[in-house]
């Protein structure tokens, strides 16, 4: 039986049709609490209260679907520390903030992120650029700006840039300051650049006090300072500079990013030069511009229309409040309704115990960290907790207050005109600058003191009289007046004149000391500098600055000369020509005498007869063309023109042989009597080395034996020495050694050099501005002939201060192949050109005394049997008629050796006197030869 009503599937089917039709209300964004701890009433407070507001409308303009709306709950600390951390308590324990924006001064940020660590609520600060607090030391500490660590870089760049050696900071006495400098210093030093003194003000300091700091650096060297303060006190600092004259000609000011933030408060004058934190000109970047100039001004009705300049704090406070915006957003769908309390809220009237675990203060902070976007300064992305250093824009204020660029600073590139790229070599690093003063001269940085006296110039005394060329001083005992002079003085005061500027100094007598402490008194501040012959080393170093090299040097040794010639005489003959020249001479000797045999062996009987025979004439024929005394004569025109050839080179090797012989033996052979250092350490004579000098140090640490090194106080003392054979050489540096032989030119010499030194130096305190400035003089003498003429005066000419190098200019070398290498090569090419026209013309005139059968073998067997026979065409064994001369015959007794050639060579017939002679046939006109029967003419036969 069926049942009444409707299915129960059929219900739930009408029911869900029906709360499908029914309309739904979209869900209420969730909004989240956030502080915001500022000084309302500062330039950044104000930037601040018109800036955040506007990033979060322009964030949920853009997102208007967002299920998290962030509630901004301001409290205005008066820039005191105390209402900073009450109002921090009060946000965390009573009004449920999840994160707190702010607070502005780093001092205050402190407190603000330890209580935000304990309560676990992150701390984002877009103003608090001081490295005394960072995430590393308050774990909720988020700084959504540039650390002002991150532009020491920059600054330090700009020192070098533009050649200051000196830079002065001026920073507020606080954290803010205080901070800073440190990190300003570490990169001033790395940059070689000085920071002499440190002006530090407080806060509070009066015009008075502000005037009276500025003066006295005035009456100071340096002119390049860095200006790192708050606006007020900054703005009463170019006050005063004005009012002081230290906004002119000469003077350089740098600000930094923090300042040029706020150059329309702070209104530094035309030249200042400012760091800015890099932002990107964009469409977006105009718009917002636009918009927020209207809005401050708006807000801030009271304010100067140069206020309305959208600094690196606006643009920091706007992407700080659009981070915490998206963070929250991307946490939107925990619970937001139960605040944190603090420590953790235990015990609290605000317990965290119903809080989603999504939304927790580490959640938070994490999707804090994690945001990353396109913001008004570029990418946003904070690594570690810090906002990432993109560039550093340069710009130079202009009269009416407004920026003009120079340039871009990053940490890959470093100063650029253009951001990402390094500059072209053309364009410059930078723009040129105006500076102060309406100035387009670059400041140097520093000047002449006002209240300072001469220079202290510390000058050894007690000097050698033997050395006295290098350096001296006199002083009168009766007015006691000093006088100094020598090289080192020369160049000193050459350096000086050169320097664009005046350098008042006065020479101070130093006790005798070794080098050493003379610098390190010099570093103490005992002396302002020291001219002598100071050896730049790496140990001096570290006390004071040196100039470059004026003089370079090395160390060398003189020892005694002696003439070769007295040893080994015996085998002098064969010293003129090197081994391998004797070789190659030999080799074509031979060649030589080879070449004419094969010319002249089937044409001329003086190369024929017995193998010993013809080895005999091969080689005498060589060798007697070296006296040209050769009997044979010459039948061919090949043979006639490679002898010719060949003895044009024996001539010229015969003459340059002589000479050089010559050489030898009536020119004294000078040699040193060491020939170098390893002879030297390997030996046992003493050394001799110069009082006081690091030399005797250097030569310990290389492992010469210091039983063996003699100290000598003067040059006649070495002199002396070296005459007795009490020591066998000295070891100075050049310059003592030229002096040295420039008195006692004779039976010394200097070898080659043992290693390099650093040459010559001035020494100054560290940090001193002379170093650059002299040592760009002395590169100016080094190039001019001055320095030149200087050495000569007192080192005399190189080429006559008997300073020979291993042996001096009287040794003779001995004579190479590389010398003659191209006679060679002529006379080469030239024998072996004949010899092959020569076996050219056999092969083909006796190419048809070759059998078809024959293999090649034997056609080569064969022809060199031919080869081996007389040439019976030949004209040198014709006779025309009855062999007689052309115009008749005449009957002529043959001898014994025409005979012998009709048997060919004695390689094929057995030489033999048994011979009998005929007459010549009438019909052939032919010599016949008869042997005494006919078993010794088939021998003969078979021999041809």
């Amino acid at each position: 039986m069926a049942e009444d009503g409707p299915s129960p599937s059929l219900l739930f089917l009408l029911i869900g049709l029906a709360a499908s039709l029914l309309p739904t209300s979209p869900a209420q964004p969730t909004d989240v609490n956030v502080g915001l701890i500022i000084d309302a009433a500062s330039p950044v407070g104000k930037i601040a209260t018109t800036t955040i507001p506007m990033a979060l409308d322009d964030f949920y303009a853009a997102f208007p679907n967002s299920t998290a709306r962030v509630k901004i709950l301001q409290h205005d600390t008066g820039g005191d520390v105390v209402a900073a951390a009450s109002a921090a308590l009060q946000l965390m324990t009573r009004q449920g903030a999840r994160a707190i924006l702010g607070p502005q001064s780093s001092v205050e940020s402190a407190f603000v992120a330890d209580l935000g660590t304990r309560a676990e609520v992150p701390v984002v600060s877009f103003s608090a650029t001081s490295p005394s607090v960072s995430p590393t030391t308050a774990r909720f500490f988020v700084r959504a700006a540039l650390s002002d660590a991150a532009q020491a870089g920059a600054i330090a760049a700009l020192a070098t840039y533009f050649g200051w050696r000196r830079v002065v900071p001026i920073y507020q006495d606080d954290d803010y300051g205080a901070a800073f400098v440190p990190f300003l210093v570490d990169a001033l030093t790395s940059a070689r650049a000085a920071v002499p003194y440190r002006c530090a003000l407080p806060a509070a300091a009066s015009d008075d006090a502000v005037a009276a700091a500025l003066y006295r650096m005035e009456s100071e060297q340096t002119r390049a300072f860095v200006l790192h303060t708050r606006p007020g006190l900054a703005e009463r600092v170019l006050d005063a500079a004005a009012e002081a004259g230290m906004m002119g000609e000469g003077y350089a000011w740098v600000i930094t990013d923090g300042l040029t933030g706020l150059h329309g408060f702070v209104k530094p004058p035309q030249g200042v030069i400012g760091l800015a934190a890099y932002v990107r000109d964009t469409p977006r970047m105009r718009d917002v511009q636009r918009r927020w100039a209207h809005r401050y001004m708006r807000e801030h009705p009271e304010a100067d229309r140069a206020h309305a300049e959208m600094g690196c704090y606006a643009v920091w406070a706007y992407d700080a409040a659009w981070a915490v915006a998206s963070a929250a957003e991307r946490l939107s769908s925990s619970d937001l309704s139960s605040p944190p309390g603090l420590a953790g809220g235990r015990g609290g009237p605000t317990d965290i115990a119903g809080l989603g675990k999504s939304m927790s203060g580490e959640n938070f902070l994490g999707a804090i960290n994690g945001t990353e976007f396109e913001g008004l300064a570029g990418r946003f992305n904070l690594t570690n907790g810090e906002l990432a250093v993109p560039a550093f824009e340069v710009v130079n204020i202009m009269d009416n207050g407004k920026e003009r660029s120079l340039g871009f600073w990053t940490q890959q590139h470093g100063l650029s005109r253009h951001v990402g790229r390094r500059s072209k070599a053309l364009d410059g690093e930078l723009k040129p600058v105006i500076w102060p003063g309406d100035s387009t001269e670059r400041p140097s940085g520093w000047v002449q003191p006002t209240i300072a006296r001469k220079l202290r110039v510390a000058v050894p005394g007690n000097v050698s009289d033997s050395y006295r060329p290098i350096v001296h001083l006199d002083v009168d005992p009766v007015t006691n007046q000093t006088t100094a002079g020598g090289f080192v003085i020369e160049v000193f005061e050459a350096a000086v004149r050169l320097l664009p500027y005046a350098l008042p100094f006065e020479y101070v007598r130093a006790k005798s000391m070794p080098y050493d402490e003379l610098v390190e008194a010099v570093g103490n501040g005992t002396f302002d500098a020291a001219v002598a012959d100071i050896t730049i080393t790496a140990n001096r170093s570290t006390y004071v600055d040196f100039t470059l090299p004026y003089e370079a040097t090395a160390i060398a040794m003189v020892v005694a000369v002696r003439d070769q010639r007295s040893n080994k005489r015996t085998w002098v003959f064969l010293k003129p020509l090197r081994y391998d020249l004797w070789l190659v001479s030999a080799v074509f000797f031979l060649f030589t005498g080879f070449v004419v045999w094969a010319i002249e062996h089937r044409d001329n009987d003086d190369f024929r007869g017995p193998p010993s025979y013809q080895v005999g004439t091969l080689l005498y024929f060589g060798f007697s063309t070296l006296v040209f005394a050769h009997r044979e004569s010459l039948k061919s025109n090949l043979s006639r023109f490679a002898v010719l050839v060949w003895v044009f080179v024996v001539l010229i090797l015969q003459s340059s042989y002589t000479a050089s012989l010559t050489s030898m033996l009536t020119v004294p052979q000078l040699e040193p009597s060491v020939a170098d250092y390893g002879a030297l350490l390997r030996g046992t004579e003493k050394v001799g080395v110069m009082n006081n000098s690091f030399v005797l140090r250097a030569m310990t640490a290389s492992g010469f034996p210091q039983d063996r090194l003699v100290r000598y106080p003067r040059a006649q003392s070495f002199h002396e020495a070296l005459l007795n054979g009490s020591i066998g050489a000295i070891v100075n540096e050049t310059p003592y050694l030229r002096i040295f032989l420039k008195t006692y030119r004779d039976n010394f010499t200097m070898t080659g050099q043992l290693n390099k030194t650093g040459g010559f130096g001035f020494a100054f305190p560290k940090g001193s501005p002379y170093v650059t400035d002299l040592s760009q003089a002395i590169l100016k003498l080094t190039e001019s002939d001055e320095m030149n003429m200087i050495e000569r005066k007192w080192f005399g000419d190189p080429d006559e201060d008997g300073a020979q190098q291993d042996g001096g200019p009287f040794t003779s070398d001995s004579l190479s192949f590389g010398s003659f290498w191209g006679l060679f090569l002529i006379t080469g090419v030239t024998s072996l050109l004949c010899c092959a026209v020569h076996l050219v013309r056999f092969v083909a005139t006796n190419h048809g005394e070759l059998e078809p059968h024959l293999s090649w073998k034997g056609r080569i067997w064969r022809l060199a049997k031919i080869f081996d026979d007389k040439d019976p065409s030949s004209h040198t064994f014709r006779i025309k008629d009855d062999g007689g001369s052309v115009a008749g015959r005449t009957d002529t007794v043959a001898s014994p050796r025409i005979a012998h050639s009709e048997f060919g060579s004695p390689l094929s017939a057995p030489y033999t006197s048994e011979w009998s002679v005929e007459t010549a046939s009438p019909a052939t006109g032919e010599i016949e030869f008869a042997t005494g029967g006919e078993d010794r003419v088939e021998v003969a036969d078979r021999g041809r």
